[in-house]
Formats: structure tokens, sequence, C-alpha cells
């Protein structure tokens, strides 16, 4: 049986090899980049399934009814539609989410639901996306093991927006709590850094601790040109 795995990064390349290496009777095709996710590849391989573990671009909606489109989305659905669900979550201080994995319609984060797995939040950007990976793996191993059928979301509908790079920007904050998961949560390769502007120069915060009433964290300080 063949199956694409669509991402921009593998947070956890080890979870996905081990997922090869768990199926020698299945074939695994990593797409990286959105410009090679081309119809020709897809009538070639006929595949059973297309994941988007990781993946922020519009899927064409002939894929979508061709194929059985799977993504995972880190919030439980249909809480939380829409963009940087990681920091949504955090700013509203949840401690914990679950990812829905869920069928892909025309349709943002509407899709029926096949199945939910808990997420926890603690953590910088980067190590939770790095957890979300290995869950997101068992995720994909429980999908080509069994036969699943999605169900209709339940529940409330509530939408995020998609985050802007000059949201990053620390402009005041209540409480060193609250500072330390801002800044923790855009500490992730790619993307845009909590950062402040002084004195025609960017200071941009990461590897953030907190312990008692002490925050520390490195800094990396740009001139803006």
């Amino acid at each position: 049986m063949n199956y694409i795995i669509a991402a921009h990064h593998i947070w956890d390349k080890k979870a996905y090899d081990n997922l090869v290496k768990a199926n020698p009777c299945d074939n695994f095709y990593f797409i990286r980049d959105k410009k090679d996710l081309k119809q020709k590849l897809l009538n070639d391989l006929n595949p059973r399934y297309i994941f988007f573990p990781h993946w922020s671009h519009i899927v064409p909606k002939n894929f979508l009814d061709d194929y059985e489109c799977v993504c995972f989305h880190m919030t439980d659905l249909p809480y939380g539609r829409g963009g940087s669900p990681l920091q949504n979550l955090i700013l509203r201080k949840h401690k914990e989410t679950k990812i829905s994995a869920l069928k892909m319609t025309d349709e943002l984060d509407a899709g029926p639901i096949y199945f939910k797995k808990k997420l926890n939040l603690e953590g910088n950007a980067k190590e939770i996306y790095e957890r979300s990976s290995k869950i997101i793996c068992t995720m994909i191993q429980k999908m080509i093991s069994n036969k699943i059928v999605p169900k209709k979301q339940v529940g409330k509908v509530t939408k995020f927006s998609r985050r802007k790079s000059s949201q990053s920007e620390i402009k005041k904050f209540t409480s060193l709590n609250e500072l330390y998961d801002f800044i923790r949560m855009l500490d992730a390769p790619n993307y845009p850094r909590a950062f402040l502007r002084k004195n025609n120069h960017i200071f941009e915060f990461f590897d953030v601790k907190l312990d008692n009433d002490n925050l520390t964290a490195s800094v990396k300080i740009k001139k803006i040109k």
C-alpha cells in the first residue's frame, strides 16, 4: 500500500523512520515542498492516505475529492479551528490539548474526525512540536492498521486567527508567567521569536526559564536595517 506524508518540517525524523520500519510491506513517500505534491505523482501512486502532519498550504479541492487526505490539528475540534493553534492555546492558558486527526474538506478544519490523542503543552514550542510528531506517528500507525470511519464534528465551533510576525513583539505583560508563556510559545525553528525594539535594534528572546520569581532567557541582538 502507498502512503504520502506531506510536511514542511520533520520535527522528529526518528519517529518517522520508525514508522517506515514498522511497516516494511508498505511504501511511504515524504513531501516537504508544495511544488512536489503534483497530480501526476498522485495518479502514479494512488495512495491509500495522504497525511499532512505539519502543512500550512491550501490543498487543491480535486486532491481532497479524489484521495483520502488526513491532517492533524492541535486542538480538540471543533474548538480552535484555524491558524497558529499552539500559540492560541498557550495564550488562553491551556496546559494540555488534543491532536485531532480529521478528514480534510474544502472548509478549513471542519472535516469529520477519525479520533483524538492528548498532548501536553509544557516546554517551548520546539519541544511541543517534537512531542506532537511522536504522537502523530502513532496516530498514522493506527490509521493504516485499522479501518477507522471518521465522524462529524460535534460541539460549539470556536475559531482561531493565524498570528502575524508583528504579533511576536513584546508590548506588555502582567506577570512573569505571562511573559514566560509568550516567549516559549514562539521558540521553534522558522517561527518569529518574541522580540523587543530598542534604540534601532531588535532583541530576540529564546531558551526561556522561569524559577520562582526569576525569569532567564537567551537573547540575540540585531540592528534594524
